[in-house]
Order: structure tokens, then C-alpha cells, then sequence
């Protein structure tokens, strides 16, 4: 049997180390981080790999970087997994969140560093477990580094840093994208989407969490041009979690995003029909889970890409104390659908979560990210985070106001 525990090397170590990294899952999001790492002079290797490869095999041939092969693997398979990873420096995991729990087991198994783009774990509980895995593994492991969670929780960061004393921390959502023909569709993993929709959200006030019910209360929010005012609701996130948790000083967080009427007057229909559950039921012989008809019907993101006009973006609102004045920093990026689809043949929202998963990455990969142990984006320099943006076509604004 081979080797899965190797020693643990240093991520872009001495010269004539190769870094290998991987992709694991090729969809709207890993493909657009891909192709950046691609371009990362301290990559060596890069792997896509998933079980279905037509997407990857696509990209490939469209950048031609001699860098990249492409391998089928099946991230449920926990035994091929391991197999996979055991000669691998790092791995970024855009699997689906089911499979997020078991992708990272195998990194440490293998002692393979890894970076995903929404929480590891399910719980606080078992996010400590997991920190304490990585430290005895020897691995670097970032979680939660996409757009939001990822960027907005770097934006959060980096917006508290200009405070002297930070108090509250809200992150917005926004997308106006339009897509001809489709009427229930979303741009994001239709499932996460769909179950975000039709479950309790949280929300954190004067120090502890709370949670309202699904779609508790529409409000209008303005977005930064050229998004504009969009249709908002509470739904639970990572950073309402992790704000307080990694920022001194917020009592008050939480998460709202942009949700059309059409979108949301659905999803109170299947919440109200159980179409939302997880729950495996019958169906004349057949055990089969509601949201997974549900989400059957939908369009994958993948087919989308191309089709949608309009822009996404991410605002993180940061309030405090500076020179003893109540102060908000506002600090925001977009993306238009058009321009990801030209840069990277995906739309805002994939183009927005791979860039943040490719700065973490390349972040870990420069040693910038010093483990071993579990971090997640509050804890990265934000100056530097935020200063590898413009360089991937995001610009970075922000707005102090006086309250």
C-alpha cells in the first residue's frame, strides 16, 4: 500500500521543489481560481479534478498552460481521495458543502495543505475539533476564503482596522443579473442556495446569536452603483459567525442578501410544501430527498455562464468609534457578468468567490498564512489581501462616514 502520510515540505520551498496544487471541483467558482494559480510563477503543477471533467477539459484547452492535466476524481470516495492527495502540496476544495467535511479529512490525513471557500465545519463546535487537527497534522488549512465568506470577512477586517473601536459589522449581497428565459434560477450551488432560502437566519445582537425565520423581513438596500437598490434578506452566513468571533469588539452582525420577489415567493412555497428538506421520503419505491428534486429542476450555474447581463457585488458596512465620533466604514467590489464571462467564462458571482479562494490560496502558498492550523479570512493581513484585488480585476472602494 502506498504512502499517504508523507512529511510535511514547505509550500514554495527551496528551488527544484515542485509545488503541486490541485483543484478540486471544476465548476463556476474553482475554475476561475484555477486559471489564476495557473499564472502563479510559485505553481508548478496544477490539477483539475472532479468527477466530471467536461468543464475542466474545456478550460484547459482554452488556456493552454502547460502547467495544468486534468484528472477524474470522485471526492465522495474518501479512499480514492487520499490515493490522490498523497504526493500533493496543496488542495482547494469548491465541492459542494456536503463533501467539504470529507475532502478536508483527507487533506489531513495526507497532510496536504488545503483552502475552500465556505466553513469546513458545521458547527463552532466542531470548528475547534478541526483547528486542533491541523496543529497535530502539520497542515495550513483556510476555510471560508470565497467572496462571502472570504472577501467580505477580509473587508470586514480591513474596515474595523480604521476604526479605533469597532462595534457592529454587516455584509450585503447584491446581484441584478438577468437571465433571459429563466425565471427560478440562482448563480451560486443551486442546493446551498435553495436550503439558505428555507432555513432559520442568524443574526448576532449585544453579544449573542439569535435566529429569525426564513425571509424574515424584506428590506431595500442601496447598493453601490451600478448594482442599485435590490430586494434584501437575512439568511444565515459564516460571517455573522466568525465577525464577532474574530474581530474585537462587534456586538452586533449579520448577513442579507439580494433576493428577487420571484426567487423568494418560491422558496416560501417549498419551505411551506417540505420541498426543502434533507430528509430522504418515498416515492413509489424510490428514497429520494425533496430538495434534490427541487434542485433537478433548476439550471446549473455551469449552463448559465454567458447568458447573464448585470452586475454582483459585495459591501461589508463596519461601525465604530474613530476620534471618539460614531463612524462607518463602507468598503465595497463589483463585477459585471459580461466581463467575467470575457476573462474567465464564468459570471460575477463565480468570478467574485474564485478570486477570493485564489488570493487565500496564493496567500497560504507565499507563506503568508503561517500554520500549521486552521485560519479563516479575519485572521489574514488584510492591507495585502486587499492589494492583490486590483490585479485580478476587482477595485477595491470604501467610504468613511460620519454617523
Amino acid at each position: 500500500m502506498a504512502n499517504l502520510y508523507k512529511p510535511v515540505t514547505t509550500i514554495g520551498g527551496p528551488e527544484g521543489e515542485k509545488t503541486k496544487v490541485v483543484q478540486l471541483g471544476c465548476g463556476i467558482t474553482g475554475l476561475v481560481c484555477a486559471e489564476m494559480l495557473a499564472r502563479n510563477r510559485k505553481v508548478d503543477e496544477l490539477v483539475l479534478a472532479d468527477s466530471y471533467l467536461d468543464a475542466a477539459k474545456s478550460m484547459a484547452a482554452r488556456v493552454r498552460n502547460p502547467k495544468i492535466s486534468v484528472q477524474k476524481v470522485d471526492a465522495s470516495k474518501p479512499s480514492e481521495l487520499k490515493r490522490f492527495l498523497r504526493d500533493k502540496d496543496l488542495i482547494v476544495s469548491s465541492v459542494p458543502w456536503k463533501l467539504l467535511s470529507g475532502v478536508f479529512k483527507a487533506a489531513l490525513a495526507t497532510k496536504t495543505d488545503y483552502v475552500d471557500f465556505s466553513l469546513t465545519a458545521n458547527n463552532m463546535k466542531e470548528f475547534d475539533e478541526f483547528r486542533k487537527r491541523c496543529k497535530k497534522s502539520g497542515i495550513t488549512a483556510l476555510t471560508a476564503c470565497g467572496a462571502d465568506p472570504g472577501i467580505s470577512d477580509v473587508f470586514a477586517r480591513y474596515g474595523a482596522d480604521r476604526l479605533d473601536r469597532p462595534e457592529e459589522a454587516y455584509v450585503r449581497d447584491g446581484d441584478c443579473g438577468v437571465a433571459r428565459g429563466y425565471n427560478f434560477f440562482t448563480l451560486w450551488s443551486p442546493v446551498d442556495m435553495v436550503e439558505e432560502a428555507t432555513t432559520s437566519a442568524a443574526v448576532f445582537v449585544n453579544g449573542k446569536h439569535k435566529f429569525l425565520p426564513p425571509l424574515h423581513k424584506r428590506e431595500i438596500y442601496d447598493f453601490p452603483d451600478p448594482i442599485g437598490p435590490l430586494p434584501v434578506y437575512n439568511t444565515t452566513h459564516e460571517e455573522t459567525f466568525l465577525m464577532p468571533m474574530y474581530i474585537k469588539g462587534i456586538r452586533k452582525a449579520d448577513f442579507k442578501i439580494a433576493i428577487d420577489d420571484e426567487f423568494a415567493a418560491a422558496a416560501n412555497m417549498l419551505r411551506k410544501l417540505g420541498m426543502h428538506s434533507l430528509e430522504t421520503v418515498d416515492v413509489k419505491g424510490v428514497k429520494v430527498r425533496p430538495i434534490d428534486v427541487v434542485v433537478a429542476l433548476m439550471p446549473r450555474p455551469v449552463e448559465l455562464a454567458g447568458k447573464v447581463k448585470g452586475h454582483a457585488g459585495v459591501v461589508v458596512e463596519v461601525i465604530g468609534r474613530k476620534n471618539g465620533k460614531r463612524t462607518m466604514v463602507k468598503t465595497w467590489t463589483t463585477m459585471s457578468h459580461e466581463k467575467a464571462w470575457k476573462m474567465c467564462r464564468s459570471n460575477a458571482t463565480g468570478y467574485l468567490v474564485g478570486v477570493g479562494g485564489a488570493v487565500g490560496a496564493e496567500m497560504v502558498i507565499s507563506g503568508e498564512v503561517k500554520g500549521p492550523g486552521m485560519f479563516v479570512p479575519e485572521q489574514l493581513p488584510a492591507d495585502k489581501f486587499v492589494k492583490r484585488l486590483p490585479a485580478k480585476a476587482l477595485e477595491v472602494k470604501q467610504e468613511t462616514i460620519k454617523l
